[in-house]
């Protein structure tokens, strides 16, 4: 697992540029342009099981699905920032990418150090130092780990009719 460190105001054409908004629409698409501008090793370099560390307000900009879907798509476990745009907080709840709101482990991370993130604990690790977050409601881990709001809506209308 590596961690990739952001500063603040990372917003959305800095996560995937808005160039290439109507030419790319599904997934496999959209994963070469992640941050190309901003980062242009994430794309090629980034892992499953990876997080993103960022300052505040990670994700401002304009509300395309795009770079959510684009992250969740590459296997970013998470996003530890300091705060986000509410668009794009509620649109990675959409697509079930997970946010952590933890801006103390965000500034004790340097380049290197150890990360263990525990969601349902509301516990994140750096370097063998714990760092609490408010706790993430039942409903929204239900929703990352369904892979997002369809597949959990699905589900439930499938086990309601059981």
């Amino acid at each position: 697992m590596k961690v990739w460190q952001y500063s603040d105001d990372i917003n959305t054409d800095m996560l995937f540029p808005g160039k290439y908004t109507y030419t790319c629409s599904t997934a496999e698409e959209i994963k070469p342009h992640l941050l190309e501008d901003l980062d242009p090793q994430f794309a090629g370099n980034v892992g499953e099981g990876d997080l993103i560390f960022a300052g505040k307000n990670f994700g401002c900009g304009s509300s395309r699905e795009h770079p959510v879907l684009g992250l969740k798509a590459v296997g970013i476990q998470a996003i530890v920032a300091k705060g986000y745009a509410r668009i794009f907080y509620r649109a990675a709840i959409n697509q079930g990418l997970l946010l952590v709101e933890c801006p103390d482990a965000v500034e004790a991370y340097k380049d290197g150090d150890k990360v263990a993130l525990d969601a349902e604990a509301g516990m994140i690790t750096v370097s063998g130092t714990k760092f609490s977050f408010p706790k993430l409601p039942p409903e929204i881990l239900a929703i990352s780990e369904a892979g997002g709001l369809l597949p959990y809506t699905l589900q439930a209308l499938k086990d309601e009719k059981s």
